[in-house]
């Protein structure tokens, strides 16, 4: 549920980053971090213990559109990839706008990924919410790795709502602002739908 400042006039949006463990949520952040001017993006910050670790910052891209004159502000979020850290996933997921699905492509991953698919839709329940509504988008990451997963596959497990996917590399940042706009353009559009200002 986006969040209305109307004293700086922004509109903050979050946008979850969800997957399987090492799938490359972490890689998509950094590499957004790291390629953001200074001046459009907040501080990461890294939430650790010691077996998980989520990280979030926020960020004004100046290029994404503004709902009439609010400009929108993103905060991007990655869950812990293990399942057996649901009730920080859960707890990261609620209020979200908008879900990144990273899917590793590596053959070896898809069951996995299909695992962790699941326990993003049950934890969407929860909240009332489903993909069904949510705007999202599947980011098929790790295609530089040698034994993959074909697209058409990855697609017919993972995609099923049909929603905006994307080949990626997020180490190397191949499709990481591709799959963030992709992601962006759904939720201002859903946001211009169901204006909060």
């Amino acid at each position: 549920m986006s969040f209305v400042n109307r004293m700086s006039k922004e509109i903050n949006c979050k946008i979850v980053y969800y997957g399987p463990g090492l799938c490359g949520k972490t890689a998509n952040l950094q590499y957004v971090f790291a390629a953001t001017k200074p001046e459009s993006r907040g501080k990461m910050i890294s939430l650790e213990t010691e077996t998980e670790r989520t990280l979030f910052f926020d960020f004004l891209p100046l290029d994404l559109g503004k709902i009439g004159e609010y400009k929108v502000r993103f905060h991007l979020y990655t869950v812990p990839g293990q399942v057996f850290y649901d009730a920080s996933r859960k707890l990261i997921l609620k209020g979200a706008d908008g879900i990144v699905f990273v899917a590793d492509s590596q053959e070896a991953r898809m069951e996995a990924n299909i695992e962790s698919l699941e326990n993003l839709e049950d934890n969407l329940k929860a909240y009332g919410g489903s993909l069904a509504v949510m705007p999202h988008v599947v980011q098929y990451n790790k295609r530089d790795m040698p034994v993959l997963s074909p697209i058409d596959e990855l697609r017919a497990t993972l995609n099923l709502r049909e929603a905006p996917e994307f080949e990626a590399v997020a180490k190397t940042g191949q499709g990481v602002f591709e799959t963030l706009k992709g992601l962006a353009k759904l939720v201002l559009n859903q946001l211009a739908k169901n204006p909060a200002v």
